[in-house]
């Protein structure tokens, strides 16, 4: 039988940057959702580090839904993966605690980015946490050479892809009514940036 996990080495590399983040943001006990949780490595590494969240996994990939899936069957406060299109108003049920995605902005349509705010702003629990990890353009600070070349690169492969302006989905959050955000500075010139509800 085929292994349905699927691998994503970056994942290797930020998850304990991410982890110190979720550790100092998210609180004891509650609901935390993940938008694009992709290989589902994120979602089985911080489950069992922060056990007293229950976790709900997302994708819109269906293959990706199994491989999150297979690395989180044995963790008892992880969901089964659902499949969710940020960008689509259908979400599952709030309130959660936290929601959090990372790596999703730049590599999928700026509706998709849009909705994931939106629906922040109606799933998220008053004092909630919406927290963002990647590569962002902010304004008044250089863009590394190494992400303006990724950003190029993602706009080859499709032009709605991108790196996103960090204004231009703080907007976006202020019309949700989220405020913020804290921005955490990470390796390889990424950010995390979380807002409050």
């Amino acid at each position: 039988m085929t292994d349905p996990r699927h691998h994503a080495p970056a994942t290797l590399r930020n998850r304990d940057p991410i982890l110190a983040v979720l550790r100092r943001l998210a609180p004891a006990t509650g609901r935390l959702l993940e938008i694009a949780s992709g290989s589902g490595e994120h979602a089985a590494y911080f489950a069992t580090a922060l056990p007293g969240l229950e976790f709900h996994p997302s994708d819109p990939d269906p293959e990706r839904c199994a491989s999150i899936d297979a690395w989180c069957t044995a963790l008892p406060n992880i969901r089964p993966a659902v499949a969710l299109d940020a960008a689509q108003p259908d979400w599952p049920a709030g309130p959660f605690d936290l929601i959090l995605s990372c790596n999703m902005t730049h590599i999928a349509p700026w509706s998709a980015t849009k909705g994931l705010i939106a629906g922040a702003g109606r799933t998220l629990s008053p004092g909630g946490t919406l927290l963002l990890y990647g590569p962002y353009i902010q304004a008044g600070i250089p863009t590394a050479p190494s992400n303006a070349e990724f950003n190029t690169s993602l706009r080859a492969q499709n032009p709605e892809w991108g790196l996103r302006d960090l204004a231009a989905v703080a907007a976006l959050a202020l019309q949700a009514g989220l405020t913020g955000p804290e921005i955490t500075e990470m390796p390889a010139h990424n950010i995390c940036a979380a807002w409050r509800k």
